[in-house]
């Protein structure tokens, strides 16, 4: 079962990436593709297996955000490296964990594209608890000891950030770079 739904997203991926390709030069497109194609054998992984993610080191930072999914980052990745991405960002139904999109972050608009035709979106300054809840605050004093939320013991602050994402393993008819997913609205609820 799990293979006939791969295989749909796979073609669907490839689909948004050719088109976020078109406009791109030829030599640009080239090496999009080969960043694509290793980030996808290096992320293959953790696809359909979110307790993989987990035992290599990503933890839940964010509970379920609309039309974007929950995401897990690992504290040890750091810069940009197609390869290993900081954040995955994965959608929820039922016992079933599916890896839609990469995520980096950056403390500032990168000076340099990280891969050909990127965008970005942005994430406010926020104070981080163990179950994934967050509350946005402009610098750490601000932070309970305890989530207001849910009562889960503080992680981590950090400050206004750049985000990049690239939508490898979930079709995005916005693009594989957009913030957000509409397609991914089925999972808000769940």
């Amino acid at each position: 079962m799990r293979r006939l739904i791969i295989i749909p997203l796979f073609l669907a991926a490839a689909a948004t990436a050719a088109t976020a390709l078109a406009s791109s030069s030829p030599a640009s497109t080239s090496n999009f593709a080969a960043q694509l194609a290793a980030a996808r054998a290096a992320t293959a992984k953790y696809a359909n297996d979110l307790g993989r993610a987990k035992a290599d080191g990503y933890m839940i930072i964010t509970p379920m955000i609309p039309n974007m999914g929950y995401h897990f980052m690992n504290p040890k990745v750091t810069g940009f490296d197609v390869t290993k991405p900081p954040i995955l960002v994965y959608q929820h139904r039922g016992g079933t964990w599916q890896l839609g999109a990469l995520e980096w972050v950056f403390p500032k608009l990168p000076t340099r594209e990280p891969v050909p035709g990127a965008k970005y979106g942005t994430f406010g300054a926020a104070c981080h608890y163990v179950d994934g809840t967050f509350v946005f605050a402009s610098s750490q004093d601000q932070c309970a000891a305890t989530s207001p939320k849910t009562g889960a013991k503080f992680n981590f602050w950090h400050g206004p950030l750049v985000t990049l994402h690239i939508w490898l393993w979930y079709p995005n008819p916005s693009g594989i770079f957009s913030g957000t997913n509409p397609l991914v609205s089925v999972y808000n609820a769940t």
